[in-house]
């Protein structure tokens, strides 16, 4: 293959051309691979020379060796380990002239190094029926749920890193028939796979669980029986959304997920998610912990029936919304015991028979007076910039401390039209003040929170308060699954692709929550995105000696955290480059 200008007659354009010699019946013809342009002038020729050049080694690469995925990249590494110990390579092979290499490509293996292994190792693939008969749409699973570790974005985007970054080369219509077969079945075994092995971890026993609801958007607008408007937490009020109930441990280990229609409530999602564990798997003695958003009459009285099967429960209870008898006794101090230097805490018994945990932290009170005296500041400076009643009408946040008040004032004009009398008149006007009384009974609830728990619980007040304290897991489990996973927006439109899409989500969130455990408890403590960019640097180069007609492979030297990560999980990483193969 050569690069010929072929000049044209009686002008000065010429035309470059990317030219192959072939032997046809005996005799050498030239086919033009490639027109690469035409050049007015000395300048745009040596331009497009170039150019032509950089087409030529890459249609030179194409007819060489193939690229390789990073599972049979390895697999070719091991059998040029091979070739060399059984002396098919020679010292010859390893001499190179730096000026014949050109660097073919750069393959990202560190995610399906780590991450590829514990896909197996938990046996994610056997979420499809019929595997022999779904070998392409195991292999698309496996890496569309490691694309969206590595880099999370719309499946078709999903497909060409994979194939600029790592090598891999997936058809999209294969994805969305793979995301097609992605049934209900599908998502149970999921959610069986992520619960049993949450359990195997502790012993074949789970005492908490943590449960949590948010919402996932649309980048649409038309809703249909799964995508309905509702209460969204990402403030799309006008655009259709589900709602994600997720479980987890105090680890934040995955139990198991459910999805429900946009227009749910949270506090509704809690009792469905609750039966369905419950039916599917042996529970016994388990704590549910929520935050207050569950915590409705409704919802508790349902939790009440399922005590007999040892249930418990403990919900964060809106305190300022319980009864006046009950709310006299919160802010009563003498009810309150010493539980450490900063908190003390006291135990109520509700109307219902249920108990009611109230601590008071002194650090919690101090935040409290600071954050309404900074936002009574910014109410007050706007009242002076902003006097239209209209600008100050929502409750939102610290407006609720507003209030009209009615001002008469003298009117010292006569209107001698209306008034022959000369009378003077009143004129009525509203104006905003704060409700200095509104805010000196919010004082008296400085640093208190409560927690509901059954009538029959057994949990001491150290137990509850620790075990509501770990609820943050759960909220972090939605913070990786909403920014490092970016499980919303979601861009598909029928209920099964977007179950289909949750489910990817969640088999990629149970391998960077597993993988973070096991990183903590065998070396030390690393974020899911510490993990994830340490991984993305462990590459590969592929380069091409066009002399001798030979492929290399350089891996990339990793970091100790990569390197430690790689010794816990039993994956090898040789720094040694090898001969990737010969024409």
């Amino acid at each position: 293959m050569f690069i010929r200008v072929k000049k044209t007659p009686n002008s000065p354009r010429c035309s470059i051309q990317i030219v192959e010699s072939t032997r046809v019946e005996g005799k050498v013809r030239q086919k033009i691979v490639k027109h690469v342009g035409v050049a007015q002038d000395d300048r745009e020729l040596e331009e497009l020379k170039i150019l032509a050049e950089s087409i030529k080694r890459k249609l030179e690469l194409e007819n060489c060796l193939p690229l390789f995925t990073p599972e049979e990249l390895e697999s070719e590494i091991d059998k040029a380990k091979k070739k060399m110990d059984e002396g098919q390579y020679s010292d010859e092979d390893y001499i190179v002239n730096v000026k014949n290499l050109i660097e073919e490509d750069r393959v990202i293996t560190g995610i399906h190094d780590i991450y590829g292994k514990l896909f197996d190792e938990l046996h994610l693939n056997s979420i499809f029926a019929y595997p022999s008969r779904n070998k392409k749409s195991l292999k698309h699973f496996k890496n569309i749920v490691l694309a969206r570790i590595a880099k999370p974005d719309s499946k078709r985007a999903s497909v060409n890193m994979l194939e600029e970054n790592f090598g891999i080369s997936l058809n999209l219509d294969s994805v969305y028939k793979m995301m097609d077969k992605i049934n209900d079945k599908s998502i149970e075994k999921l959610n069986s796979l992520a619960y049993n092995k949450t359990k195997d971890l502790f012993g074949g026993n789970i005492d908490v669980i943590y449960f949590d609801a948010t919402t996932l958007y649309f980048e649409s607008f038309t809703e249909d029986e799964f995508k309905k408007n509702g209460y969204s937490k990402d403030r799309k009020f006008n655009q259709p959304q589900v709602v994600l109930a997720l479980m987890v441990t105090k680890e934040g280990l995955p139990i198991g997920y459910e999805a429900f229609s946009g227009d749910t409530f949270d506090g509704h999602t809690l009792i469905p998610s609750l039966k369905v564990l419950r039916e599917k798997y042996n529970i016994d003695k388990v704590v549910y912990v929520a935050d207050s958003g569950m915590f409705n009459n409704d919802n508790l009285k349902e939790l009440e029936e399922l005590e007999e099967h040892e249930f418990n429960y403990i919900v964060g209870a809106r305190i300022k919304n319980l009864s006046n008898s009950i709310k006299e006794q919160i802010v009563n101090q003498e009810n309150y015991r010493e539980l450490n230097a900063d908190k003390t805490v006291a135990r109520f018994t509700l109307d219902s028979g249920r108990k009611l945990v109230v601590t008071y932290s002194k650090k919690r009170a101090k935040k409290d007076k600071a954050d309404r005296e900074k936002g009574i500041k910014k109410l007050k400076d706007k009242l002076e910039k902003e006097k239209s009643v209209k600008s100050h009408l929502s409750n939102h946040g610290y407006k609720k401390y507003l209030q009209l008040e009615e001002s008469t004032q003298q009117n010292d004009k006569f209107d001698k039209q209306k008034d022959d009398n000369n009378k003077k008149k009143k004129s009525c006007d509203l104006t905003i003040v704060l409700n200095e009384d509104k805010i000196k009974e919010d004082e008296k609830w400085d640093g208190l929170k409560g927690l509901v728990i059954n009538a029959n619980s057994t949990l001491s007040n150290d137990e509850i308060l620790t075990q509501y304290n770990n609820l943050w897991q759960v909220e972090e489990s939605f913070r990786i699954t909403k920014h490092d996973l970016k499980i919303r927006p979601i861009y598909h439109w029928s209920p099964k692709r977007v179950k289909a899409h949750l489910a990817i989500s969640f088999a990629a969130y149970m391998l960077t929550r597993y993988l973070e455990y096991r990183v903590r408890l065998q070396y030390k403590k690393l974020s899911p995105q510490i993990i994830r960019n340490l991984l993305l640097n462990v590459q590969k180069s592929i380069v091409y000696d066009k002399s001798k007609k030979i492929k290399y492979i350089i891996p990339s030297k990793i970091k100790p955290d990569a390197k430690k990560i790689y010794n816990l999980m039993e994956v090898s990483h040789s720094l040694t480059p090898y001969i990737l193969g010969k024409l």
